[in-house]
């Protein structure tokens, strides 16, 4: 049976979607892993039905040879029940790293929250705060001497 021969069993380096659809070939592995042994399952009995047959009918010879494809089932059996367990205990380690991948994507740019903040704030992008106090100085100063500036000019007009 094809099947993934865990190389590794974290999931470093990828993201969330990425993680999943790895765990999801796991899976299909698992399930198909499954499917065999329910075929091989199959086949034993008939192969055990067949050797109760064979020595009810007195037939030793046929009774041994159905005997030897009852202990090639019982063997791929085993084999299979093994690669069941294994992927089984790969894929709930797997998913246990789903949580800490998710949590370790970044969702915001705190970059770009920043800025943001900082515009709400009344400061340019890309300015740093201590421009933008710089800028803001400006601003009150200019808003003073325009406002000085009126009040001198509403004085001048009047007698």
């Amino acid at each position: 049976m094809d099947q993934i021969k865990p190389e590794a069993d974290n999931l470093t380096g990828m993201d969330a979607a990425g993680a999943k659809e790895y765990i999801y070939h796991y899976i299909t592995t698992l399930k198909l892993t499954e499917k065999k042994l329910e075929e091989v399952s199959g086949e034993l009995a008939k192969w055990k039905g067949r050797v109760e047959l064979a020595r009810s009918g007195g037939e030793e010879a046929l009774a041994l040879e159905a005997e030897k494809e009852v202990r090639k089932f019982e063997a791929e059996r085993d084999t299979l029940t093994g690669e069941i367990r294994e992927l089984t205990g790969e894929i709930t380690r797997l998913r246990r790293q789903l949580p800490g991948l998710a949590a370790r994507e970044r969702s915001i740019d705190p970059d770009l929250l920043e800025q943001e903040l900082l515009m709400a704030l009344g400061y340019s992008p890309g300015e740093t705060e201590g421009e933008a106090r710089k800028t803001a100085g400006e601003f009150e100063k200019l808003n003073v001497d325009m406002a000085l500036e009126a009040l001198k000019a509403r004085m001048r007009q009047e007698p």
